[in-house]
């Protein structure tokens, strides 16, 4: 398939730019095994699940990892961490009107100052430390001056909001640059709602990178090639979704990111604990091994996971549910409204 195949005309003011006052207050766009759908609220969605499904959730961690300062020269910079390697090193994204080399040293304020140790292709490997604190690491620096990285659609600057609502409340382990955005609309009731009515939930972990937003550049989608990011899928999830299937339950992914932690660790056909870097790319055609339905944002037109999403509900249900959306005033994005996608029935085992 071609990119412009999963193109869709997206008007401005319908990318969300805000959180909805409430995680609980979002829409929810439910498109059945069937391709029927439905439009419904997110706090609906007790009622499209059962007893003995199974929630897989990112329990992954945002960390605020865009900084501004300037180069020991005086030019400004901006950096955005991708992923932190130890406790004093990390690779960034560094925007300035020239590519500081190695040996340079950027400089941030309050003792903060960065060395650039080399380039992993367009990544530079930092080295950070701080005059006034020297045993910090360097997770603890960014929380103390560090910004939240909202999405490059958001165009307004973040604020003390962001701090809380671009973050799951089930978030613990830090590593992301952006939010597993399916996950911001759940609150704890909700969550407490689910448990109640026997909907089981596991953690798995997958430290979303800037990536995630980089567009596909190349007509004929099988040449992409994903970034890849870290994943940590254990033994007690295999366990769940073993003990699920035995039960007849369902198997649910919240967010593209439990997705794709689970169809990795199930690449061999067999679900299997798994820890280290994916980049696994789901288009049209592949063949789901682990996942049921999916819990998701609306996506962007010609994305990497517009195309996962249509591999699980077949392509045409997708792009007319995403016109469906459009025509309907659904809010998209990262801050925008929720979809719930049954696999379709042609690809029942």
């Amino acid at each position: 398939m071609r990119r412009r195949d999963f193109h869709f005309e997206l008007p401005d003011e319908l990318i969300a730019q805000f959180p909805a006052e409430e995680r609980v207050a979002s829409r929810l766009l439910h498109l059945a095994a069937s391709g029927e759908l439905a439009d419904r609220q997110f706090v609906d969605l007790p009622d499209l699940l059962q007893p003995g499904d199974l929630l897989v959730m990112n329990n992954t961690r945002v960390i605020p990892a865009r900084l501004w300062g300037r180069k020991e020269t005086g030019g400004r910079i901006e950096v955005l961490v991708e992923r932190v390697l130890n406790d004093t090193d990390v690779l960034a994204h560094v925007r300035a009107s020239k590519s500081p080399g190695a040996g340079r040293r950027l400089l941030f304020g309050e003792g903060v100052e960065a060395e650039v140790l080399g380039r992993q292709g367009e990544l530079f490997e930092l080295h950070f430390a701080d005059a006034d604190a020297p045993a910090s690491r360097v997770t603890d620096i960014l929380q103390r001056i560090g910004h939240m990285p909202l999405p490059p659609y958001i165009e307004r600057a973040d604020t003390t909001v962001d701090q809380a609502r671009y973050q799951t409340v089930y978030a613990r382990r830090e590593g992301a640059v952006a939010a597993p955005t399916a996950g911001l609309h759940f609150d704890t009731a909700m969550l407490d709602t689910l448990k109640a009515k026997g909907v089981n939930q596991v953690q798995v972990t997958l430290h979303v990178g800037a990536g995630t937003f980089q567009p596909v550049r190349v007509d004929e989608i099988a040449e992409h090639r994903m970034h890849a990011e870290w994943m940590e899928l254990d033994e007690s999830v295999v366990e769940a979704v073993e003990e699920t299937r035995t039960q007849g339950g369902r198997v649910i992914a919240v967010g593209t990111t439990s997705v794709r932690c689970l169809e990795t660790a199930a690449s061999s056909g067999a679900l299997r604990p798994y820890r280290g870097d994916t980049d696994i790319f789901i288009t049209p055609g592949y063949r789901f091994n682990v996942i049921d339905a999916l819990l998701t944002n609306l996506h962007l037109p010609e994305s990497t996971l517009l195309m996962l999403v249509s591999a699980l509900a077949g392509h045409a249900n997708i792009m007319q549910a995403y016109r469906h959306a459009v025509e309907q005033r659904y809010r998209f994005f990262s801050y925008g409204d929720a979809m719930y996608i049954e696999r379709q029935i042609q690809d029942e085992r």
